[in-house]
């Protein structure tokens, strides 16, 4: 008797391999115990939130005898946490945003969902630079969409904008870039959105209708070495902007984001009334109301980036040590080397091996190379080096 519909049989066959190795990583600490293993499979920030944070929840708490403290609220979220993020992504993105520039979503997940909901017609496509973010096929194809994907550049992971403009097609409707990139670490340049704009424009004007540029941003706030992270709204009239406080204030389980439109976009009216409503009938309605009041007071704060950077340098020196071959990343909180030998899968299955535990980029549209998550304690990170070095020799 078949129970599911032969899609989410097929999901389920090929299943993430980011959720592959984390029932992979359970299996192995209960065999070896849990200080054995290094794990740097899953992204999942280990920082505690800011004091703003706290402050915000026991103001809450402190209203919660009030009627209609945690009611409903309009669609696109509560007025006056609209307002409040409204001004602060006005400084972030350098562009004057306003409330109704915004609706606030469940995580960024929510946002990308939403936007792809309303624009997309059975048989549209999303075309994303690789590597990319696992999910954002299974989203693509919630809504009757085509996912596909264009490589970077090898190692350094630049984008290829002859091959994404060779790819646009009269069926492209959105171009979905996450910057800092996860798995990479990339950080796009001012130049290559320019760049990735004009063609965008150019094919908007060529087809008749918007090819939208979504850019994911959930790691704007960490970055190294003095980069900045351009803003794709002031460069195309269609962009836009998703986010979310899963990592930088730690709130990845209170599920709060958002979509901002670029503001000059001709027609945002029509396109956030349909992300409004997408927001409603997918079933999410509303942001937490929780989350959401804490976001409103918590902005402007964030974790303490310093530990991700003594991360970043510790992993450096392991990998270095081990003779890896990898492009420093710029941003986020992921390594993602060349698998020595190409083979991405048996590789990881060698630091397996090691105890640990890894991503092979094939889950991320980009095989031959490995992810390692360093939101891990700097312990674990020391700890692995001879690890890596065993399962280096073994591949190289």
């Amino acid at each position: 008797m078949q129970m599911l519909s032969k899609q989410v049989v097929g999901y389920i066959e090929k299943s993430s391999w980011i959720r592959k190795m984390f029932e992979i990583g359970i299996e192995l600490k209960a065999q070896h115990g849990e200080d054995a293993v290094c794990d740097f499979s899953l992204g999942n920030p280990d920082l505690a939130p800011p004091p703003a944070v706290g402050k915000a929840l026991a103001n809450v708490a402190q209203s919660a005898d009030k009627p209609f403290a945690f009611g409903y609220m309009p669609n696109p979220g509560y007025p006056f946490a609209r307002k409040a993020l409204a001004g602060h992504l006005s400084k972030e993105q350098g562009v004057d945003i306003g409330s109704d520039d915004v609706v606030i979503t469940c995580g960024a997940a929510g946002a990308l969902n939403a936007i792809m909901r309303a624009v997309l017609d059975h048989g549209d496509e999303v075309l994303s630079p690789a590597p990319y973010f696992v999910e954002y096929g299974f989203y693509t194809q919630n809504h009757g969409g085509v996912f596909t994907s264009v490589p970077a550049k090898p190692l350094t992971f630049e984008l290829d904008l002859e091959a994404m403009a060779a790819a646009i097609n009269p069926k492209t409707r959105i171009v979905l870039i996450n910057s800092p990139n996860n798995p990479s670490g990339a950080v796009y340049t001012e130049d290559e959105l320019k760049g990735l704009a004009a063609i965008l424009k150019a094919k908007t004007e060529e087809y008749g209708r918007p090819i939208y540029l979504v850019a994911d941003e959930p790691y704007r706030f960490l970055v190294f070495d003095g980069i900045e992270v351009p803003s794709i709204l002031p460069l195309y009239d269609y962009a836009i902007a998703v986010s979310s406080f899963s990592k930088n204030l730690s709130l990845a389980g209170e599920r709060v984001g958002y979509a901002v439109v670029a503001p000059q976009m001709p027609g945002k009216g029509q396109l956030l009334g349909g992300l409004i409503l997408a927001n409603r009938i997918l079933g999410f309605v509303n942001a937490p109301a929780i989350g959401q009041k804490i976001m409103a007071e918590a902005l402007g704060s964030q974790v303490n980036v310093t530990v991700y950077a003594e991360r970043r340098k510790a992993m450096t020196e392991v990998l270095d040590a081990a003779g890896y071959n990898f492009s420093m990343p710029k941003g986020a909180f992921y390594f993602f080397p060349e698998a020595p030998g190409g083979d991405d899968v048996a590789f990881v299955a060698a630091l397996q091996e090691e105890l640990i535990l890894a991503v092979p980029g094939t889950g991320f549209g980009c095989p031959g190379y490995f992810r390692l998550a360093f939101c891990v304690g700097e312990e674990v990170i020391r700890r692995s080096a001879a690890g890596f070095k065993k399962a280096y020799r073994k591949l190289a």
